[in-house]
Order: C-alpha cells, then sequence, then structure tokens
C-alpha cells in the first residue's frame, strides 16, 4: 500500500526530493542555530564544494556533438528562449501592476523567479512522457541554464534598480562564471572520457545535486528563523504567493499554446516549448541565489517563490504530460 501510494504521488509531481525540501525547512525552523551563521558547521566551504561539483556533473553529462545536432531547430528555440527570458518577466511586470496585492517583501523573490533559465531533468522528463521533441528539450534546457548565469543576474540589475538589493553586475558574473560556468566547461571537456566510466551510475549524480540544494535551502530557512524574518508575515500571505504562481504558470502556458499554434510548430514541437518554456530551475535559482544574495535571510525571502512555482510546475506539468501521453496512444 505504501509503495502503491508512492508511485501514485510521483506520477503528480510529488516524490522524495520535494518531501525532502519540506523537510529541510522544517529543520530550520526546529533547529535554526545548526545551521545559521553561527553553527560550529562549516557550511559556507561545503556549500561551494557542493555546487561546483553539481555542474561539473551535469557537465559531464552534456554531449558536444547532441548539442551541435540540434542548433537546427532555430524556431523552436527561440521561443523557448524568449518565453524564459523575456515573456515570462514581462507577464511578472504585467501581474504586478494588474494585481497589487502581493506582500511587498516577496516582489524581488517573484521577479528573480521570471528571470530564472528552465529546468533541465523536468522539462527533459516531461517532454518524454508527453511524447515531444526530445532532443530539442535537452538542446534548450542545456542552452538555457548556460545563457541564465549572464541573463539572469543582468536582468535583475535592470529589474529591481532602487530597491534595497545592491548588486555589482560584474563582481556577481564573475563569481557565478567561476562557481558555475568554470565547472560545467570542465565537465564538457570531460564528457569524452569520463561520461563512459559513470554512464551506468549517471542517474545516481541527482542524489549529490538534491543534497546541495538542501543543504541551502535548510541554512537559509536556518538563518531566516534564528533571526525571525517570517515571523510577521500570516498563512494569507503564502497563499497570495501560491496564487500568484499558479496564475503565471497558467498565463506562461496559454501563451507558448497560442504562439506556438500561430507558428504551426508539430505535435512534438508544441509539446516541447510548451514544457521548456514555462519552467524555471529551483537547482539553478538556489545556486545562483547562493551568489546573488549572500544574506542567508533575504535569500529564503527570496527562494519562496521560487519553491512555490516549483512545487505546482512540477504537479500541474505531470498530470498535463500524463494527459498528452493517453491522447497520443488514442
Amino acid at each position: 500500500m505504501i509503495q502503491k501510494l508512492g508511485k501514485t504521488l510521483n506520477k503528480v509531481g510529488i516524490n522524495g526530493f520535494l518531501l525532502g525540501i519540506f523537510a529541510a525547512i522544517f529543520l530550520g525552523y526546529l533547529i535554526p542555530d545548526f545551521g545559521s551563521d553561527a553553527s560550529i558547521v562549516p557550511w559556507k566551504p561545503i556549500i561551494n564544494v557542493g555546487i561546483a561539483l553539481v555542474f561539473f556533473f551535469y557537465g559531464v553529462k552534456l554531449d558536444p556533438v547532441q548539442l551541435k545536432a540540434g542548433l537546427s531547430n532555430w524556431k523552436l528555440h527561440v521561443l523557448i528562449q524568449i518565453s524564459t527570458y523575456l515573456i515570462f518577466p514581462s507577464l511578472v511586470l504585467l501581474v504586478f501592476s494588474v494585481f497589487p496585492f502581493l506582500n511587498e517583501d516577496f516582489k524581488l523573490g517573484v521577479t528573480y523567479l521570471s528571470i530564472l533559465p528552465s529546468t533541465v531533468s523536468a522539462s527533459v522528463v516531461m517532454v518524454s512522457i508527453a511524447g515531444g521533441n526530445l532532443p530539442g528539450a535537452i538542446f534548450n534546457a542545456s542552452i538555457s541554464s548556460l545563457l541564465g548565469v549572464v541573463i539572469t543576474p543582468a536582468w535583475l540589475g535592470f529589474l529591481v534598480d532602487g530597491t534595497d538589493l545592491q548588486m555589482d553586475f560584474l563582481p556577481t558574473l564573475g563569481e557565478l562564471s567561476l562557481k558555475v560556468l568554470l565547472p560545467v566547461f570542465l565537465g564538457i571537456f570531460s564528457h569524452r572520457w569520463l561520461f563512459p566510466l559513470i554512464k551506468s551510475k549517471i542517474g545516481k549524480v541527482k542524489y549529490l545535486d538534491q543534497t546541495v540544494i538542501m543543504i541551502i535551502v535548510y541554512t537559509s530557512f536556518a538563518q531566516s528563523f534564528s533571526q525571525g524574518v517570517f515571523a510577521p508575515y500570516k498563512i494569507t500571505t503564502l497563499v497570495e504567493i501560491s496564487v500568484t504562481m499558479l496564475l503565471l504558470f497558467l498565463l506562461i502556458w496559454g501563451i507558448i499554446e497560442i504562439l506556438s499554434r500561430v507558428l504551426k510548430f508539430s505535435r512534438e514541437d508544441r509539446i516541447t516549448s510548451l514544457f521548456c518554456g514555462s519552467k524555471k530551475s529551483l537547482v539553478q535559482g538556489v545556486v545562483m541565489g547562493k551568489v546573488i544574495f549572500p544574506d542567508p535571510a533575504m535569500l529564503a525571502l527570496v527562494l519562496l517563490p521560487v519553491m512555490l512555482y516549483h512545487i505546482q510546475q512540477l504537479i500541474a506539468g505531470s498530470i498535463i504530460a500524463s494527459s498528452m501521453a493517453r491522447k497520443s496512444r488514442i
């Protein structure tokens, strides 16, 4: 019965990783001092090493030949990248003006969410389930992740100009390049000889990714709880953010659906554009956020909308992908 329940939850996107994130937040609430800046555990170097390993193995998994082969379908690539880095931020600005009820303290997090790259694993898995263009999904998710290292901090510096966030673009880009791009390119360079050695166990690398993410989430929320950052907010604030995240997902999905039909995409390309263009990467949101928002308390506030969107995109995306898969078999 427990296995059946686990399979059912997994079908709608509620998996061990998602439960682990909830557990990390709860631990941050229970034992905040252990994860705060005052902890005896050297969390910062541990996290820095973890981030480097996450992106190194991400680079190892990228096949340069496969990426090169995916260049030809340029209409698909343009729609996905424009959806990710232009339409989504524009939607957020529109939502802020039309629905001004969102708590001001969380608008920075929603803005940050809007300019994050597309997620890799979730997009590829859901495109595969739904019967979309899998090579196109792999290409766009990978390129989106690399572009995000430059576009995300650049967009953020422009969109939040005049707020309390103090961010120098070039130093931030330099740190992101050192912690993210350098490991990725080292991994790509090592792909030819390292990937065949670890290919049979490459699926287990996700546990490294997930562990690093949960550590960052735990330490960020632990610091926030130790400082009483969330004390002033009511449960209705969480509901407001959740509703806003769902609204954003539905809006971007509808816009991409319309554009892909106007461009007369095949069913496979339409599926790929929908899933890749509507997804936002929790992994990169967390690791880049650790650089852009060095204050753990601020990072926790910023990550809350990102995590809520991540949960909803997984649940909604899994349901939609399964529905598309059933329709393709009819």
